[in-house]
């Protein structure tokens, strides 16, 4: 009977373990992109940002270092940003945090001499999500969408949080056509 409690208790532990690996190895950001079939993107040359209706909008610093960081990788695919009216995309973005529930759990003890402590501690795992849309003025029609997830560190500096921001962008638009 003793024997049967522990084996069960091994699987038990053995089970929680490759669960909180599997969960610690997922990747640190989600990224998937789409351009509408037949858009030949060669033709555009300059973008303007534009608000997109509903959509949620950080304070005034980060909303800047969006911008600024989408900027400079728009600018290694050959567009230029303009304030006039008239511009060969309209490119706008929104964002969403989640936030999760994470219970981390551990033991010790308990295998061969019985007993043992456990415990369990709960965290919020906040989720940051941006995506990024790109309209031609001239169809009024969205050709070129994309979105990035990555799990936030309210703990990390400033310097940090833009290093993240500009690894995501630059993943973001990677495969942007150009």
């Amino acid at each position: 009977m003793r024997q049967a409690i522990r084996t069960t208790a091994t699987r038990l532990v053995i089970t929680i373990v490759l669960t909180l690996l599997a969960c610690a190895l997922t990747p640190a950001q989600d990224v998937s992109t789409n351009a509408m079939p037949g858009v030949d993107f060669s033709k555009y040359h300059t973008y303007k940002w534009v608000p997109i209706e509903g959509a949620v909008v950080p304070n005034q610093i980060v909303d800047a270092q969006i911008k600024q960081s989408i900027d400079a990788q728009l600018a290694t695919k050959g567009l230029t940003k303009t304030d006039g009216e008239k511009a060969d995309l309209l490119v706008g973005y929104q964002v969403s945090i989640d936030q999760e529930k994470q219970w981390n759990a551990y033991g010790t003890g308990g295998m061969r001499w019985g007993g043992g402590m456990a415990t369990a501690q709960q965290s919020t795992i906040s989720t940051g999500t941006l995506v990024l849309d790109m309209y031609d003025p001239a169809s009024k029609q969205l050709v070129w969408t994309g979105r990035v997830s990555k799990t936030l560190d309210p703990s990390a500096n400033q310097g940090k949080k833009q290093k993240n921001l500009d690894k995501a962008m630059a993943k973001l638009l990677k495969k942007f056509p150009s």
